[in-house]
């Protein structure tokens, strides 16, 4: 593509970001498209979904994401008034900046409002981790994936066989580009900047020498709704994870949604005890550096899955499906559900033999956002073209 300077007639990018995941693939987008030669002029809408202050601080920070340009504050809600709310408040924003083009990331509630909103009023809308697939329509995030990707004029995919299921739903080829894995981006570019676990848990006001356990330590995340919402799931994962603790001890960054209900459950004594650390919600940075020293890592998380997998961590999952299914096939993660048995022999197995090492799959090289932003400025700037042959 040869272009001196930004078309004058095509207005920013708006990018979008709701709640956490969604910074991490943000930020190497917004110094891609800032990199890039012309620089593409973008704007950072930031829904509000993750409304936390002092955590959406640290993940600005520890990210090195410029604050967003337009804060709409959106808040909690069900899954209808967060989603209605968002399209209400972002309308205006587009009336204002008439974008070239909107740029969606993930699954959330935030991702799927701010695509209708666009594809309505006319704009093009890219949709960044596009085709994953855990065929449960009992996730929202399944509901949001699918309706983002039948809507959305660009899908950029993450694994190949994301085609697979694109094609599958209907979807042209021609709005498909593989490019690889953002998240994997922003973990390449803050390695090296991660924290040291004995200072993560000595200003956490635990003995540091915990993460110097001769057998090691785990990581555990645990906090969607299925796993978490009730008392008949919960006790039993945690009376799991309690037993888990008896054979290398367990660091357990709890969900504010997963304390809560620890507490309304009175399961609080089957997370007590020397053998489990429990820590408040971690900036990226901290739990970059758990991850990176962890002998394993125990979570229900999508993103988790994909950073172990890119670290070499083996990963156990706690569900019975992954839109990620590449983090089985290539990578580190083994999907064990809820089946006490299986998380058991998982954890020990690792512990006594080291776990799968997977391998890193195919363009998970720390370039994905680079080639996002050369594709969608030579996308953008051929439109300009055929507009003006008709």
């Amino acid at each position: 593509m040869i272009c001196k300077s930004w078309p004058e007639n095509l207005g920013p990018i708006l990018c979008i970001v709701g709640a956490r995941p969604n910074f991490m693939k943000m930020a190497p987008i917004l110094r891609a498209l800032a990199g890039h030669s012309p620089a593409i002029p973008s704007l950072l809408i930031h829904t509000g979904q993750h409304y936390d202050r002092d955590m959406n601080d640290r993940l600005f920070e520890d990210l090195r994401l410029p604050r967003p340009d337009i804060n709409l504050e959106v808040g909690s809600g069900t899954h209808a008034v967060q989603t209605a709310e968002v399209m209400k408040r972002f309308e205006p924003v587009i009336d204002e900046s008439r974008p070239s083009c909107i740029l969606v990331v993930g699954d959330v509630n935030s991702t799927l409002a701010c695509t209708l909103v666009g594809v309505k009023k006319g704009i093009p809308v890219a949709h960044v981790e596009a085709g994953l697939r855990s065929f449960d329509r009992g996730m929202p995030e399944e509901i949001n994936r699918v309706l983002t990707d039948q809507v959305a004029d660009l899908l950029y995919t993450s694994e190949r066989s994301a085609l697979d299921n694109l094609l599958h739903e209907g979807v042209s080829q021609a709005r498909v580009e593989f490019v690889g894995n953002v998240m994997i981006d922003s973990l390449m570019a803050n390695r090296e900047l991660a924290r040291r676990p004995a200072d993560i848990l000595d200003a956490a006001g635990f003995d540091g020498s915990v993460a110097a356990s001769p057998a090691g330590y785990a990581v555990v995340t645990l906090h969607r709704p299925s796993n978490v919402d009730q008392e008949e799931t919960l006790r039993p994962l945690l009376e799991t994870l309690r037993e888990a603790s008896e054979r290398l001890p367990l660091i357990f960054a709890l969900h504010p949604r997963t304390r809560g209900n620890i507490e309304r459950f009175g399961l609080g004594d089957l997370v007590a005890g020397k053998r489990i650390v429990l820590l408040p919600p971690q900036g990226y940075l901290e739990m970059l550096g758990l991850m990176s020293s962890a002998r394993l890592v125990l979570t229900d998380s999508g993103g988790m899955q994909e950073e172990t997998t890119a670290l070499g961590i083996p990963c156990l999952t706690m569900r019975e499906n992954t839109e990620r299914p590449i983090t089985v096939e290539q990578g580190t993660n083994t999907l064990v559900g809820r089946d006490r048995r299986a998380i058991l022999a998982g954890v020990t197995e690792i512990v006594a033999s080291g776990g799968k090492r997977g391998r890193i799959p195919e363009l998970w090289d720390g370039h994905t956002a680079e080639r996002i932003a050369s594709h969608l400025a030579g996308w953008l700037i051929a439109r300009i073209g055929e507009g003006a042959k008709t």
